[in-house]
């Protein structure tokens, strides 16, 4: 027995998110019922996050075992082989046995994307969230300055998530504009349910003048839900990758 790690990369617009559910298709459930087919042997794949329906990701990670005597690198040609074409492997190797990405120090990185003009563009549509009144880069950059480091994120915790503790650490985070796109950059430890979306949406709420950036410092504090903006629409959100620590 060995297992395997795979870089998954996939745009969740036709998906359920990333974990089995009884009733929808989700990346997890392809990549088990694929990796079965081609291995002959029952196959269950763990991966690092648990992306939600909508969301996208370039560098998702993910291990599995098997009895299978392939080199750990051939299993992303044979899989991207069978796959659908909206999932597609970007790195397979062999690992350690006790490696499981759920548990190990590591740093994920996410991008939100707000497409900030007029009138949408239609192959935007999918990648980018559209928003038409303009937003204040400037303010909604200052206002990142107040999550970063370690803090209590209940305010940016989505309603019925399960956790024992509210604590995160974001290690890093920016805004900035390209043409049309505005970007939302963040790098943490760890992520609470719909945590990035929510400061999306807070940021857009300080971008269009409704608070200044410093109400991010009271939204923080407040450790209440409701103190923090509307949660922003998946589709606009992409997991860029994880760095796993030694």
């Amino acid at each position: 027995m060995k297992r395997i790690g795979l870089v998954v990369a996939y745009d969740g617009t036709n998906y359920c998110g990333w974990q089995v559910q009884p009733n929808g298709i989700t990346i997890q459930g392809v990549l088990n019922e694929t990796l079965t087919q081609l291995l002959g042997e029952p196959v269950e794949v763990m991966g690092a996050s648990r992306t939600d329906a909508g969301v996208h990701a370039l560098g998702n990670v993910a291990v599995f075992d098997t009895n299978a005597r392939m080199p750990g690198d051939k299993f992303s040609y044979a899989l991207n082989q069978r796959l659908p074409e909206d999932i597609r492997i970007q790195l397979s190797e062999e690992v350690e046995p006790d490696f499981h990405p759920r548990y190990c120090d590591s740093e994920k990185t996410y991008e939100y994307r707000i497409l900030n003009r007029r009138f949408p563009v239609p192959t935007e549509r999918l990648y980018s969230y559209f928003y038409h009144y303009k937003l204040d880069v400037k303010k909604m950059k200052e206002a990142t300055s107040f999550l970063i480091g370690r803090h209590d994120f209940a305010s940016f915790c989505g309603s019925g998530a399960q956790v024992k503790s509210t604590v995160r650490t974001i290690t890093s985070m920016d805004v900035w504009r390209e043409g049309d796109i505005i970007t939302i950059r963040v790098s943490g430890e760890g992520f609470l349910y719909n945590m990035v979306r929510i400061i999306a949406g807070t940021l857009i709420e300080i971008g269009n003048g409704q608070y200044p950036p410093e109400r991010m410092e009271e939204i923080l504090k407040a450790r209440n839900r409701e103190a923090a903006g509307p949660t922003a629409p998946a589709h606009g959100l992409t997991l860029i990758g994880i760095q796993f620590y030694d």
